[in-house]
C-alpha cells in the first residue's frame, strides 16, 4: 500500500536493503573521496574473515568424534584425489593425512562418550595464509571499471517550429551565433542561437536536405540532399556559388576536412567522394563499402577520413592513397551515426545492436556502452565534458558518461500538438561550439533545444552505477 506524504502525493515505499545501500553510498562519498585508492589490508580482520569462512565451509566435519569418524570411514568409498588438499602425505606411509574423506551421510555432532579421552580430527589447510584452494576462500577484488563522473541532467527549454517537413540535418556557425537546419520541405533555415528566431531561409534543393556543414575558414555553407546534389552557399550573397556533380544517388552525409579545403560526401551509391572546395573538382572516390555510406567525419591526421555504412562496417581511410587503412567489423547492424571526441583520440559509433568506442589511429575496440537503447540510432554527439548523447527512431534520447559508458539519463521526446505519436523520432542532434546547448531535429517538424539543469546536485541526482561483471571484447 503506497504511503502518502505531507503534501498529499503518494510516496513509493523503499525496501530496507535499498535504503541501507543508499546510506552506505553516501557514507563512502563523504569519507572516501578518492575512490581509486584502496584501503590498506588489516591482518587481524583478514584472519577473522578466513577463519569464519573455514568454519562455515567445514564446520560440520571439523570436530567429529573418533568412533563416528571410523564408522563414516568404513561406510565411505575410497577417498577421492579431487578432494585432497595440496602437500598431502599418505597416511599409510606414516605421515599425517590432510585429505578430506567424503562421507555418505553427514551426521550432527554428538557428545563425546569417552569423557576426558577426547580425540578430534583437525582440518589443516596448508598455505591458507597466502593462497586458497576453494572458491569460498577467494578474496574478492574491487572492480577495475572506471567510476563515472557526475553530470547534471539535461532538460528541454525551447521548442522551435517553422519547417513544413521532417527536420533532417543541423550545423552550427563557428562563431556560435546561429545554426542552420535542413528539412524534408527542401529548405535550409538559419536560426539565431540565443533567441531561437528565424533569420533566413535558403531554397534551391528539389529533395529533402540530408546533410549540412559550415566552413570554419570561409563564409561557406555546404548542403547535400536526396536530389544527388551537393551545393556550396555563399552566406554573404545568400546564394549557391558552386555545385558538385558526381553522385549517382541520394547524398546522405557530408563533412569538411578541418585543415585543408576538402569536402567529403557519402551516399546511396556506396562511395565516399572527395571534392576540392575551390575548383569543384572531384579529387577521388573512396570505394569499398557494399551499401549506403550514411556517416562520415574527418580529422587532421591519419586516418583522416572515417566512414560508417549500412553494410555494418566502419572504414578508416588513407586520404592521400585513396585506400582503406583498416576495416572494423564489430557491429552487426547499420552504422548510422559516429561521433569524434573533441579532446581524446577516440570515437564512438552507434548501431541498433550497440554503441561502441574505438581508439585512434589504429581503430582498436575499447568497450561497449553499458546499456542498450534497443532502437535504430540516427544521431550521436559528444561534448568536451564527456557527455555523449544518442537519439533514436522511437524518440528516445539517452545521455552517457563517455569514460565509463554509464547511461545516466533517459529522455523521451514529446511530439508537438497535431502530430502523430509515430512522429516521435529524432533524426539529427548536435552540441553548439561551447558544448552547453544541445539541439535536436525531429520528425514532428520541430527543433528542440536542451541545456543542463543548473539546480541539480549529486545529492538530488545520485549516480546509480553498477560496474559490469564481465568486459566484452567484441
Amino acid at each position: 500500500m503506497a504511503m502518502v506524504a505531507a503534501g498529499g502525493e503518494p510516496v513509493e515505499p523503499q525496501s530496507l536493503k535499498k535504503l541501507s545501500l543508499k546510506s552506505l553510498k553516501r557514507s563512502q562519498d563523504l569519507f572516501a573521496p578518492s575512490h581509486s585508492l584502496l584501503f590498506s589490508p588489516d591482518a587481524e580482520s583478514k584472519r577473522i574473515r578466513v577463519s569464519s569462512k573455514v568454519n562455515a565451509e567445514y564446520g560440520a566435519v571439523k570436530n567429529l568424534p573418533t568412533d563416528q569418524g571410523r564408522v563414516q570411514g568404513k561406510g565411505a568409498a575410497a577417498p577421492s584425489s579431487a578432494l585432497a588438499l595440496p602437500d598431502t602425505k599418505d597416511a599409510r606411509g606414516g605421515g599425517t593425512s590432510n585429505a578430506i574423506m567424503p562421507a555418505p551421510l553427514m551426521l550432527p555432532k554428538a557428545p563425546d562418550s569417552t569423557g576426558q579421552g577426547k580425540n578430534t580430527t583437525v582440518l589443516s589447510i596448508p598455505g591458507s595464509s597466502d593462497r586458497f584452494s576453494t572458491s569460498a576462500l577467494m578474496e574478492r577484488l574491487p572492480s577495475r571499471w572506471p567510476k563515472p563522473e557526475w553530470h547534471a541532467p539535461w532538460k528541454n527549454y525551447r521548442v522551435i517550429s517553422g519547417h513544413l517537413g521532417w527536420v533532417r540535418s543541423i550545423a552550427f556557425d563557428p562563431g556560435n551565433e546561429w545554426f542552420c537546419t535542413g528539412s524534408a520541405d527542401r529548405t535550409i533555415k538559419i536560426w539565431d542561437l540565443a533567441s531561437g528566431t528565424l533569420k533566413l531561409t535558403l531554397t534551391g534543393h528539389i529533395e529533402q536536405v540530408r546533410g549540412l556543414a559550415v566552413s570554419q575558414r570561409h563564409t561557406y555553407l555546404f548542403s547535400a540532399g536526396d536530389d544527388k546534389q551537393v551545393k556550396c552557399w555563399d552566406l554573404e550573397q545568400n546564394k549557391v556559388i558552386r555545385s558538385y556533380h558526381g553522385h549517382l544517388s541520394g547524398v546522405y552525409c557530408l563533412a569538411l576536412h578541418p585543415t585543408i579545403d576538402v569536402l567529403l560526401t557519402g551516399g546511396r551509391d556506396s562511395v565516399c567522394r572527395v571534392w576540392d572546395i575551390r575548383t569543384k573538382a572531384h579529387v577521388s572516390a573512396l570505394t569499398g563499402h557494399d551499401n549506403t555510406v550514411c556517416s562520415v567525419f574527418a580529422r587532421p591526421t591519419d586516418p583522416q577520413v572515417i566512414t560508417g555504412s549500412h553494410d555494418t562496417t566502419i572504414k578508416l581511410w588513407d586520404l592521400v592513397a585513396g585506400k582503406t587503412m583498416c576495416t572494423l567489423t564489430h557491429h552487426k547492424k547499420s552504422v548510422r551515426a559516429m561521433a569524434l571526441h573533441p579532446k581524446e583520440k577516440s570515437f564512438a559509433s552507434a548501431s541498433a545492436d550497440n554503441i561502441k568506442k574505438f581508439s585512434l589511429p589504429k581503430g582498436e575496440f575499447l568497450h561497449n556502452m553499458l546499456s542498450q537503447q534497443k532502437t535504430i540510432l540516427n544521431a550521436m554527439a559528444v561534448n568536451e565534458d564527456g557527455v555523449l548523447a544518442t537519439a533514436g527512431d522511437n524518440g528516445s534520447m539517452w545521455f552517457w558518461d563517455w569514460k565509463s559508458g554509464h547511461n545516466f539519463q533517459q529522455e523521451e521526446t514529446i511530439v508537438q500538438p497535431g502530430s502523430l505519436e509515430s512522429e516521435a523520432c529524432i533524426y539529427a542532434l548536435s552540441y553548439d561550439n561551447s558544448g552547453s546547448r544541445l539541439v535536436t531535429c525531429e520528425a514532428d517538424k520541430t527543433i528542440k533545444m536542451w541545456k543542463e539543469d543548473l539546480t541539480a546536485t549529486p545529492e538530488t541526482h545520485p549516480v546509480n552505477f553498477k560496474p559490469p561483471k564481465d568486459i566484452r571484447r567484441y
